[in-house]
């Protein structure tokens, strides 16, 4: 069964869809993490069943992340995506906190000649679950903020958040 909610945070109201089938604690698998506006982000479809208490876990992780407490995830996910998708969001994954990598360095991670790049940032785009897979820290090879999602504003916001912005 699919459930969802909402909970605020400093980017805006952001969409959690789960699965209520999950080992995790409350027993949801986390799909989707969406925020409002954002390019291909989840929307509460028939059938979906609201259930806040599914979401405490990854609720109070996420508000802990925001406060500059938590600097990383414990949460369950469904497991989505083409296998090429999910060799890039592995290596998204392992991007320590307060640092970036380029996509050219996410290509080399995940074995991809640089003509590849661009599929590289098209999986990336493609990431359902915004702050927790941090797509957010992958940036250009000159230093500049590229692409994300959820609009550049906010990914410049988590940057900052997790002190990774460099100014020169």
């Amino acid at each position: 069964m699919t459930v969802h909610t909402t909970i605020e945070s400093p980017l805006g109201e952001v969409l959690l869809v789960g699965t209520a089938s999950g080992t995790a604690p409350g027993g949801t698998a986390l799909a989707s993490l969406s925020l409002p506006g954002q390019k291909g982000a989840a929307v509460v479809q028939d059938g979906w069943r609201r259930d806040p208490a599914a979401f405490e876990e990854i609720g109070g992780q996420l508000t802990s992340y925001f406060a500059g407490v938590t600097t990383g995830f414990d949460v369950e996910c469904v497991e989505s995506g083409t296998e090429f998708q999910r060799k890039v969001w592995r290596a998204l994954e392992e991007i320590p906190y307060g640092t970036t990598a380029t996509y050219g360095e996410i290509a080399r991670r995940v074995g991809v000649a640089r003509a590849g790049v661009r599929a590289v940032g098209t999986a990336i785009g493609r990431n359902p679950l915004l702050v927790v897979r941090p797509c957010h820290r992958v940036i250009g090879s000159d230093g500049a903020l590229r692409g994300y999602a959820g609009g550049l504003e906010r990914k410049e916001r988590l940057l900052g958040l997790e002190g990774a912005l460099r100014h020169g």
